[in-house]
């Protein structure tokens, strides 16, 4: 009889130290991030303060977050996936690497246009900032008229001006993707077309290499994300000070379709081994506090209406009419996208 109660006893124990251990790993989530920004710090140990789930982290680019997730398979410990555009997010989505999640938090807080997947069913991701796609043009050997629309930079008139990142890039495929949903795919081959014969040089470099490169002459015009102009503008160097002041911003299409956004978004990994936080995860991302934090890690808007942008750069910029189309289409677009841009030579 005593050698029975005991191993009761022992049994028990067994049973409450398995308890707590398991409620110990519920109090985590492995998050897989595209982002790396120092205010993103005060972001996730603001979520373990409110919720005491503990946040580990694995930063690399998008891309290379997409090659582990499915090396990983079922296997992956992923919970969260946080993504830096349009693109990324669709195909990640394609890759069946997202679950879908219904919430009436995210559902009420998120615009439908910024959310991608089977709304039935629950989106499978959800955009959390914003940033525009803007057109940055030398004040002096430009005439901002000439440059006020994405289709402007196709016409004849500004043969030798152009400069861009890679047609590759997926910033490029976003915003070829857009034009695709809003014009037709002739259209915007036509406008591929026109691009190419514009070129002042091949494409190279990054957005930031870009507007350096109007600022020196090398280009007129150029098309680049709204932050990396912002970064500029922030800027207390004297080589961004003096690029900053030789060119111009233009909002593109103000008087049509407004100006293309893509995003930065998350979603639930498929295999979530802690699908509880990782919904707490996205619910807090959707929250006013964490928007600013968010927003203004990068200079981006946020994305819930309630939470104003703080980034002084974006308050110097002035506000824009956006384009308003759903942003899971513009992911989608991207194959005929780039069918397009290999068409038109456009590298």
């Amino acid at each position: 009889m005593k050698i029975a109660f005991k191993n009761k006893i022992a049994a028990a124990v067994l049973i409450l130290v398995g308890a707590t251990s398991a409620h110990a790993q519920d109090n985590v989530l492995n998050l897989y991030s595209a982002r790396h920004y120092q205010t993103d710090e005060q972001l996730y140990g603001n979520f373990t303060a409110q919720t005491g789930i503990k946040i580990n982290r694995i930063e690399a680019d998008d891309n290379a977050l997409l090659e582990r997730l499915k090396n990983e398979g079922k296997n992956s410990p992923a919970d969260v996936v946080l993504m830096v555009d349009a693109a990324r997010l669709w195909r990640a989505q394609v890759f069946g690497l997202f679950q879908p999640v219904q919430s009436q938090i995210l559902n009420a807080r998120i615009p439908a246009n910024l959310r991608g997947g089977d709304e039935g069913k629950g989106a499978e991701w959800f955009g959390f900032s914003t940033r525009a796609r803007v057109i940055v043009y030398n004040k002096v050997a430009v005439n901002r008229e000439d440059v006020s629309t994405y289709e402007s930079l196709a016409d004849p008139k500004n043969k030798g001006k152009v400069c861009t990142i890679s047609g590759a890039h997926p910033y490029m495929l976003s915003l070829i993707g857009s034009m695709i949903e809003r014009d037709g795919e002739q259209a915007t081959e036509k406008w591929a077309q026109g691009m190419v014969a514009n070129f002042a040089r091949p494409p190279r470099g990054g957005d930031t290499d870009q507007i350096k490169s109007v600022a020196s002459g090398e280009c007129g015009v150029t098309i680049a994300n709204s932050y990396y102009y912002a970064r500029l503008l922030r800027s207390t160097k004297a080589e961004d000070r003096d690029a900053i002041n030789k060119v111009g911003l233009v909002w593109p299409n103000q008087q049509t379709s407004g100006t293309h956004v893509n995003i930065a978004g998350a979603g639930v990994a498929r295999n979530a081994p802690h699908r509880e936080a990782a919904v707490k995860f996205l619910e807090y991302l959707a929250s006013d506090e964490a928007q600013t934090y968010f927003a203004n890690g990068n200079n981006e808007w946020p994305v819930v209406a309630s939470a104003a942008a703080q980034s002084p750069a974006l308050k110097a910029m002035g506000k824009f009419k956006a384009e308003n189309l759903p942003i899971s289409a513009i992911g989608k677009n991207q194959i005929p996208a780039q069918k397009i841009l290999d068409r038109a030579g456009y590298k």
